[in-house]
């Protein structure tokens, strides 16, 4: 197996995500003995949530630009951010190392375009919808994302920061979700992508109104084909 470092922390529940994906995709793969070869850092996500001044997602930058030379040098063969918003920073991270950066939105570009999809939502916290780094990947793979629907991101932000990152999952947040699902489809969205690891918590990926893309999830199985690879 090639060796995967995993920058983590954001939040660890995220990273705990990550690692059963990698290890159950790695087993059902190389055999029930089998376990995912990982390197992880896990960071502290204490200055790292709600970034919103470029001073902020500049220290970021640095902040896990670092984290990747450190898993380099201790020998992983391509990297993975475990966090959705953290792609924002993709192109910092890769260019402080010579090993690949696996990008979570390429990754769900290729499988939204292969599953014949040709527009799709996105939701996540408030900048993973409001940035452009999903949006060009998808568009580059002639996947039509549908604007930001504003009206939800104060109820998304406030279900992920505020109960999903703390391990709390309600009724009420799935109840949420459901609406927000409906108001997506009849948008004329085709499929939607969860642009945040935790909403698998209150998102039933395989019972809802719209084919639900899990990114992490996919992510995931994008590094566990890079491991296995060799």
């Amino acid at each position: 197996m090639r060796k995967l470092g995993l920058i983590g922390g954001m939040s660890w529940l995220s990273t705990r995500t990550y690692y059963e994906h990698l290890n159950r995709l790695v087993q059902d793969r190389a055999g029930r003995q089998a376990s995912a070869s990982l390197l992880i850092e896990s960071l502290d996500y204490t200055d790292l949530q709600r970034l919103q001044t470029e001073a902020e997602w500049n220290r970021a930058a640095a902040t896990l630009a670092d984290s990747a030379r450190r898993l380099e040098e201790a020998g992983a063969t391509a990297l993975v951010i475990g966090s959705n918003a953290m792609h924002k920073v993709h192109a910092e991270v890769a260019a402080a190392v010579s090993v690949p950066v696996l990008h979570i939105a390429e990754c769900v570009a290729d499988r939204m375009a292969a599953s014949g999809v040709r527009k799709a939502a996105l939701i996540g916290t408030r900048n993973v919808m409001a940035e452009t780094f999903y949006r060009q990947k998808l568009i580059a793979r002639d996947v039509e994302l549908l604007p930001p629907a504003m009206r939800f991101v104060e109820t998304l932000d406030r279900i992920i920061y505020d109960e999903l990152m703390l391990g709390k999952a309600t009724r009420q947040a799935e109840r949420e979700l459901k609406t927000i699902m409906v108001e997506l489809e009849r948008a004329g969205a085709q499929a939607v992508g969860l642009g945040c690891t935790e909403l698998e918590m209150v998102v039933d990926v395989d019972a809802n109104v719209l084919p639900i893309f899990d990114c992490t999830r996919i992510h995931a199985e994008c590094a566990a084909e890079w491991i296995l690879a060799a």
